[in-house]
């Protein structure tokens, strides 16, 4: 009976419209290789401090947040507390609330486990991809986005396996330029969003913000400072657009 019911669900998700799964390939696809440098840079660092291949890979299936899992590792080398590790992960993943509720007006149609299952493997660069096609698209089909999803999260799992076996061959990151490859693809991700002037003075606003809280500040809070100030200066930007351009009555 369960395998049944898992056969019905995972059709229903997957393999219920080839073409949207196509498509869902395609807009992922960018996705898969920014992970695949990142993912394998994870793997080196978390072999470099001593774990397993096994761990590695549990930690990208379970816990499945690049900037995260990088803290963690830097972390668990500097052998702090196991409520230290929680709260810093806690407090970086805090952006996935508002990336969250900025998406869940599109989800309306999934039942409360498929929405379990998309937050779960929602990251800033599925995030991305999912915000331009959800404003396309109210209604997305579930086969696209979880096909998305899931591609990228293999992706992220297969790369940390690959980077944890070769992680004593490889030291230097920075001479093989896989730090960089993160930043990379968020601008990336960026550039494709910027349709308006509007969206280029809210981009311009977050990357001098950023810089001069991460100068400033250090630590993670300037994202999430960022992002609520940004968020709510594009938020009354866009009320008086719209209320300028609808006629009184």
């Amino acid at each position: 009976m369960l395998e049944g019911i898992f056969k019905r669900k995972f059709t229903e998700l997957f393999l219920s419209n080839k073409e949207e799964m196509k498509r869902g390939f395609l807009k992922g696809f960018p996705v898969i290789l920014g992970y695949f440098p990142i993912g394998f840079a994870f793997g080196i660092l978390a072999a470099s401090i001593g774990m397993t291949v096994f761990q590695t890979s549990l930690m990208s299936l379970m816990v499945y947040a690049g900037s995260a899992q990088l803290i963690a590792v830097g972390l668990l080398e500097s052998q702090v507390s196991l409520l230290t590790l929680t709260i810093t992960t806690f407090l970086v993943n805090l952006r996935h609330l508002l990336m969250s509720a900025a998406l869940s007006p599109s989800l309306g149609h999934l039942s409360r486990l498929q929405q379990a299952l998309f937050a779960y493997e929602l990251t800033d660069e599925t995030f991305a991809v999912h915000s331009i096609d959800f404003n396309k698209e109210k209604t997305p089909p579930k086969s696209r986005i979880f096909v998305t999803n899931t591609l990228a999260h293999l992706s992220w799992i297969v790369s940390s396996i690959l980077g944890a076996w070769t992680g004593s061959l490889l030291s230097d990151l920075h001479a093989w330029g896989l730090d960089y490859a993160l930043p990379a693809m968020f601008i990336a991700l960026l550039v494709f969003q910027l349709r308006t002037m509007r969206h280029f003075f809210i981009a311009a606003i977050s990357i001098l913000l950023s810089t001069f809280l991460f100068w400033n500040m250090g630590g993670h809070w300037y994202v999430i400072i960022t992002t609520l100030i940004t968020a709510t200066i594009g938020l009354i930007i866009e009320k008086r657009r719209l209320t300028h351009s609808t006629p009184d009555n």
